[in-house]
């Protein structure tokens, strides 16, 4: 290939990086001028931890943010167990098991809905992401109703932000 064709390549190549890592780019800059709790920032560094962010379209970052918040899940599913394992505190120990049922039905929401997304099945994949976004507030009024702050408020702050972030970007799908 000589030069002279090689170059309207590289410029659509270019066109095409850039118009995607500007789909990122476009869609934490909406994100912040509408949601006081995400700023710009921390939604790019939300997904800083998949590089595939940088050049996803929209449904990408949509199946990109619900495995980011799955693996939150995931792990607060983990702190959940070893909490229960030293709590000796039954009432609280049943809402750390309540906790744990909700944050495992939430894994499988997540995984329901970036199929859901993936595959096109837009409506499923909302739906999945709005039930999982409700957990962690469940899960909190648990701790509420006996007075006592959550071991899990952080971790279930973190989630509802990621997940928002999730339902944000879908729902301009």
């Amino acid at each position: 290939m000589g030069a002279c064709q090689a170059l309207p390549c590289l410029v659509l190549l270019s066109l095409l990086v850039s118009s995607s890592s500007s789909t990122l780019d476009d869609a934490c800059k909406s994100l912040g001028a509408s949601n006081e709790d995400i700023s710009y920032d921390y939604c790019i560094r939300f997904f800083r931890v998949f590089s595939a962010s940088a050049t996803a379209d929209k449904r990408g970052l949509v199946v990109i943010a619900a495995k980011i918040v799955r693996a939150e899940a995931a792990n607060t599913r983990n702190r959940i167990n070893a909490l229960k394992a030293s709590e000796t505190d039954r009432k609280i120990a049943r809402r750390l098991s309540h906790c744990h049922a909700l944050y495992t039905s939430t894994l499988h929401l997540l995984n329901a809905a970036a199929k859901a997304i993936k595959s096109g099945h837009l409506q499923d994949g909302e739906a999945n992401l709005n039930a999982a976004l409700e957990n962690p507030d469940a899960c909190e009024e648990g701790f509420r109703e006996l007075g006592v702050r959550s071991p899990l408020a952080d971790e279930d702050y973190e989630f509802t932000k990621g997940c928002s972030i999730a339902l944000a970007i879908a729902s301009t799908l």
